[in-house]
Protein backbone atom coordinates (compact mmCIF):
# COMPACT_ATOMS: atom_id res chain seq x y z
CA UNK A 1 0.00 0.00 0.00
CA UNK A 2 2.79 2.39 0.88
CA UNK A 3 4.64 1.52 -2.31
CA UNK A 4 1.53 2.26 -4.35
CA UNK A 5 1.11 5.64 -2.64
CA UNK A 6 4.69 6.65 -3.33
CA UNK A 7 4.64 5.46 -6.93
CA UNK A 8 1.13 4.91 -8.34
CA UNK A 9 2.50 3.99 -11.76
CA UNK A 10 4.90 1.42 -10.29
CA UNK A 11 7.72 2.74 -12.51
CA UNK A 12 9.84 4.64 -10.02
CA UNK A 13 9.19 8.09 -11.53
CA UNK A 14 8.14 11.24 -9.70
CA UNK A 15 8.62 12.38 -6.12
CA UNK A 16 6.56 11.42 -3.10
CA UNK A 17 5.44 15.07 -2.91
CA UNK A 18 4.01 15.11 -6.42
CA UNK A 19 2.35 11.73 -5.87
CA UNK A 20 0.71 12.99 -2.69
CA UNK A 21 -0.60 16.10 -4.48
CA UNK A 22 -1.87 13.92 -7.32
CA UNK A 23 -3.83 11.92 -4.78
CA UNK A 24 -5.25 15.08 -3.17
CA UNK A 25 -6.18 16.66 -6.52
CA UNK A 26 -7.55 13.48 -8.04
CA UNK A 27 -5.02 13.31 -10.89
CA UNK A 28 -3.24 10.08 -9.96
CA UNK A 29 -4.61 8.13 -12.93
CA UNK A 30 -3.68 10.84 -15.43
CA UNK A 31 -0.20 11.16 -13.92
CA UNK A 32 0.32 7.40 -13.97
CA UNK A 33 -0.64 7.35 -17.64
CA UNK A 34 1.89 10.13 -18.35
CA UNK A 35 4.64 8.23 -16.51
CA UNK A 36 3.89 5.08 -18.52
CA UNK A 37 3.69 6.77 -21.93
CA UNK A 38 6.25 9.58 -21.74
CA UNK A 39 8.87 9.16 -19.02
CA UNK A 40 11.94 7.06 -19.81
CA UNK A 41 14.87 6.02 -17.60
CA UNK A 42 17.33 6.67 -20.42
CA UNK A 43 17.57 8.60 -23.69
CA UNK A 44 15.68 7.25 -26.67
CA UNK A 45 17.09 7.61 -30.16
CA UNK A 46 14.73 10.53 -30.81
CA UNK A 47 15.87 12.22 -27.60
CA UNK A 48 19.55 11.83 -28.50
CA UNK A 49 18.96 13.34 -31.95
CA UNK A 50 16.96 16.19 -30.43
CA UNK A 51 19.73 17.09 -27.94
CA UNK A 52 22.33 17.02 -30.73
CA UNK A 53 20.38 19.74 -32.61
CA UNK A 54 19.92 22.13 -29.69
CA UNK A 55 21.84 25.37 -29.23
CA UNK A 56 20.63 26.21 -25.72
CA UNK A 57 19.58 24.59 -22.46
CA UNK A 58 18.16 25.81 -19.16
CA UNK A 59 19.70 24.23 -16.05
CA UNK A 60 18.43 23.91 -12.48
CA UNK A 61 20.62 23.22 -9.45
CA UNK A 62 20.37 23.55 -5.68
CA UNK A 63 22.95 23.78 -2.93
CA UNK A 64 23.25 21.43 0.03
CA UNK A 65 20.47 23.30 1.89
CA UNK A 66 18.07 23.19 -1.06
CA UNK A 67 18.45 26.83 -2.12
CA UNK A 68 17.92 26.62 -5.86
CA UNK A 69 19.36 28.42 -8.87
CA UNK A 70 18.32 28.53 -12.52
CA UNK A 71 20.77 29.28 -15.31
CA UNK A 72 21.28 29.04 -19.06
CA UNK A 73 23.90 27.60 -21.36
CA UNK A 74 24.28 28.05 -25.12
CA UNK A 75 26.60 27.02 -27.91
CA UNK A 76 26.65 25.57 -31.40
CA UNK A 77 24.45 22.52 -32.12
CA UNK A 78 25.79 19.57 -30.19
CA UNK A 79 27.60 21.58 -27.51
CA UNK A 80 25.80 19.29 -25.06
CA UNK A 81 27.43 15.97 -25.85
CA UNK A 82 25.41 12.74 -25.86
CA UNK A 83 27.98 10.22 -24.64
CA UNK A 84 25.60 7.25 -24.53
CA UNK A 85 21.98 6.39 -23.72
CA UNK A 86 22.51 7.19 -20.04
CA UNK A 87 25.08 9.98 -20.11
CA UNK A 88 25.32 13.62 -21.19
CA UNK A 89 28.07 16.17 -20.73
CA UNK A 90 28.35 19.89 -21.30
CA UNK A 91 31.33 22.25 -20.96
CA UNK A 92 31.79 24.96 -18.37
CA UNK A 93 33.78 27.94 -19.67
CA UNK A 94 35.48 30.80 -17.89
CA UNK A 95 32.68 33.23 -17.00
CA UNK A 96 32.16 35.79 -14.25
CA UNK A 97 33.96 33.62 -11.70
CA UNK A 98 30.90 33.07 -9.50
CA UNK A 99 30.56 29.35 -10.35
CA UNK A 100 26.99 29.27 -9.00
CA UNK A 101 25.79 26.18 -10.85
CA UNK A 102 29.02 24.23 -10.51
CA UNK A 103 29.27 25.19 -6.84
CA UNK A 104 25.79 23.84 -6.21
CA UNK A 105 26.64 20.59 -8.00
CA UNK A 106 29.70 20.18 -5.77
CA UNK A 107 27.31 20.15 -2.77
CA UNK A 108 24.23 18.57 -4.31
CA UNK A 109 24.58 16.47 -7.47
CA UNK A 110 20.93 16.63 -8.55
CA UNK A 111 20.67 18.46 -11.87
CA UNK A 112 17.73 19.28 -14.12
CA UNK A 113 18.06 20.22 -17.80
CA UNK A 114 15.34 21.67 -20.02
CA UNK A 115 15.91 21.84 -23.76
CA UNK A 116 13.34 23.86 -25.73
CA UNK A 117 13.09 24.11 -29.51
CA UNK A 118 11.51 27.55 -30.00
CA UNK A 119 12.17 27.91 -33.72
CA UNK A 120 11.38 24.56 -35.31
CA UNK A 121 9.23 21.84 -33.79
CA UNK A 122 8.26 23.87 -30.69
CA UNK A 123 8.78 21.02 -28.25
CA UNK A 124 10.78 20.56 -25.07
CA UNK A 125 12.71 17.80 -23.35
CA UNK A 126 13.34 17.46 -19.61
CA UNK A 127 16.37 15.45 -18.51
CA UNK A 128 17.00 14.95 -14.80
CA UNK A 129 19.86 13.10 -13.23
CA UNK A 130 22.96 13.01 -11.09
CA UNK A 131 25.90 15.23 -12.04
CA UNK A 132 29.65 15.18 -11.51
CA UNK A 133 32.25 17.88 -12.15
CA UNK A 134 35.14 16.59 -14.22
CA UNK A 135 38.32 18.43 -15.31
CA UNK A 136 38.78 18.77 -19.05
CA UNK A 137 41.80 16.45 -19.13
CA UNK A 138 39.98 13.70 -17.20
CA UNK A 139 36.97 13.92 -19.52
CA UNK A 140 39.13 13.68 -22.63
CA UNK A 141 40.93 10.68 -21.21
CA UNK A 142 37.61 8.93 -20.60
CA UNK A 143 35.97 10.16 -23.80
CA UNK A 144 38.66 10.82 -26.43
CA UNK A 145 36.00 11.50 -29.08
CA UNK A 146 35.10 14.85 -27.47
CA UNK A 147 35.79 17.77 -29.83
CA UNK A 148 38.77 19.97 -29.05
CA UNK A 149 36.59 23.09 -29.18
CA UNK A 150 32.94 22.74 -28.31
CA UNK A 151 32.48 26.39 -29.35
CA UNK A 152 34.68 28.37 -31.75
CA UNK A 153 37.78 29.62 -29.93
CA UNK A 154 36.71 28.27 -26.54
CA UNK A 155 37.94 25.29 -24.59
CA UNK A 156 36.26 23.94 -21.48
CA UNK A 157 37.87 24.25 -18.08
CA UNK A 158 35.38 21.86 -16.47
CA UNK A 159 32.76 19.45 -17.73
CA UNK A 160 29.45 18.60 -16.11
CA UNK A 161 28.79 14.90 -16.65
CA UNK A 162 25.17 13.88 -16.11
CA UNK A 163 23.97 10.34 -15.44
CA UNK A 164 20.36 10.29 -16.66
CA UNK A 165 17.67 9.23 -14.19
CA UNK A 166 14.64 10.25 -16.22
CA UNK A 167 13.76 12.05 -19.45
CA UNK A 168 10.36 13.21 -20.67
CA UNK A 169 8.56 15.59 -22.98
CA UNK A 170 7.58 19.22 -22.42
CA UNK A 171 4.54 19.64 -24.65
CA UNK A 172 4.26 22.39 -27.25
CA UNK A 173 1.02 23.94 -25.96
CA UNK A 174 2.53 27.11 -24.45
CA UNK A 175 5.92 27.24 -26.19
CA UNK A 176 6.13 30.47 -28.26
CA UNK A 177 7.32 30.30 -31.84
CA UNK A 178 10.43 32.48 -32.12
CA UNK A 179 12.39 33.50 -35.19
CA UNK A 180 16.17 33.90 -34.91
CA UNK A 181 17.51 37.30 -35.92
CA UNK A 182 20.02 37.46 -38.80
CA UNK A 183 23.64 36.87 -37.85
CA UNK A 184 25.48 40.09 -37.07
CA UNK A 185 22.39 41.97 -35.82
CA UNK A 186 23.60 44.71 -33.48
CA UNK A 187 22.05 45.69 -30.20
CA UNK A 188 20.44 49.10 -29.84
CA UNK A 189 22.88 51.89 -28.97
CA UNK A 190 20.48 53.02 -26.24
CA UNK A 191 20.77 49.62 -24.54
CA UNK A 192 22.83 49.78 -21.32
CA UNK A 193 26.03 47.75 -21.11
CA UNK A 194 25.63 44.32 -19.52
CA UNK A 195 27.23 45.31 -16.16
CA UNK A 196 24.85 48.27 -15.90
CA UNK A 197 21.68 46.75 -17.34
CA UNK A 198 19.99 45.89 -14.04
CA UNK A 199 22.19 47.71 -11.52
CA UNK A 200 22.88 51.13 -13.05
CA UNK A 201 26.31 52.73 -13.22
CA UNK A 202 26.86 53.26 -9.48
CA UNK A 203 29.02 50.94 -7.36
CA UNK A 204 26.91 49.22 -4.66
CA UNK A 205 27.99 49.77 -1.04
CA UNK A 206 29.64 46.85 0.84
CA UNK A 207 27.25 44.34 2.37
CA UNK A 208 25.89 45.72 5.63
CA UNK A 209 27.05 49.29 5.00
CA UNK A 210 24.63 52.14 5.33
CA UNK A 211 23.66 53.46 1.92
CA UNK A 212 25.02 56.90 1.16
CA UNK A 213 22.44 59.65 1.56
CA UNK A 214 20.96 60.77 -1.68
CA UNK A 215 22.05 64.18 -2.85
CA UNK A 216 19.27 66.71 -2.78
CA UNK A 217 18.15 67.80 -6.17
CA UNK A 218 19.09 71.39 -6.95
CA UNK A 219 16.29 73.82 -6.20
CA UNK A 220 15.25 75.78 -9.22
CA UNK A 221 14.88 79.53 -8.65
CA UNK A 222 11.29 80.71 -8.42
CA UNK A 223 9.78 81.84 -11.67
CA UNK A 224 8.76 85.48 -11.46
CA UNK A 225 5.49 86.56 -13.08
CA UNK A 226 5.83 88.59 -16.27
CA UNK A 227 6.76 92.19 -15.49
CA UNK A 228 4.67 94.88 -17.24
CA UNK A 229 6.69 97.51 -19.12
CA UNK A 230 7.12 100.78 -17.24
CA UNK A 231 4.53 103.48 -17.71
CA UNK A 232 6.87 105.63 -19.81
CA UNK A 233 7.17 102.77 -22.29
CA UNK A 234 3.41 102.36 -22.65
CA UNK A 235 1.41 104.70 -24.92
CA UNK A 236 -1.22 106.64 -23.01
CA UNK A 237 -4.67 105.13 -23.31
CA UNK A 238 -6.05 108.29 -24.97
CA UNK A 239 -3.25 108.32 -27.53
CA UNK A 240 -3.80 104.65 -28.31
CA UNK A 241 -7.51 105.22 -28.78
CA UNK A 242 -6.88 108.22 -31.08
CA UNK A 243 -4.46 106.12 -33.18
CA UNK A 244 -7.09 103.39 -33.51
CA UNK A 245 -9.72 105.95 -34.65
CA UNK A 246 -7.35 107.39 -37.28
CA UNK A 247 -6.66 103.91 -38.62
CA UNK A 248 -10.37 103.16 -38.86
CA UNK A 249 -11.08 106.43 -40.73
CA UNK A 250 -8.30 105.62 -43.20
CA UNK A 251 -9.87 102.25 -43.93
CA UNK A 252 -13.33 103.78 -44.50
CA UNK A 253 -11.94 106.32 -46.96
CA UNK A 254 -10.32 103.55 -48.98
CA UNK A 255 -13.57 101.63 -49.09
CA UNK A 256 -15.45 104.78 -50.31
Amino acid sequence: MTEHLLDPAGLGFGSSGEHELQRQMGTSDRAADFYRRQVRPCLTQQMREFVARQTMVFIATADGHGACDASFRAGPPGFVQVLDDHTLAYPEYRGNGVMASAGNISENPHLGLLFVDFTGDRIGLHINGTAQLRPDTAMRTAYPELPEETAPGRRAELWVRLSVDEAYIHCSKHIPHLQPVPAGTRLSRERPRDPDYFTGTGTPPPHGAEPAPEEAAPIAPPVSPPVAPPSWARPPAAAAAAAARRSWRLVRRREA
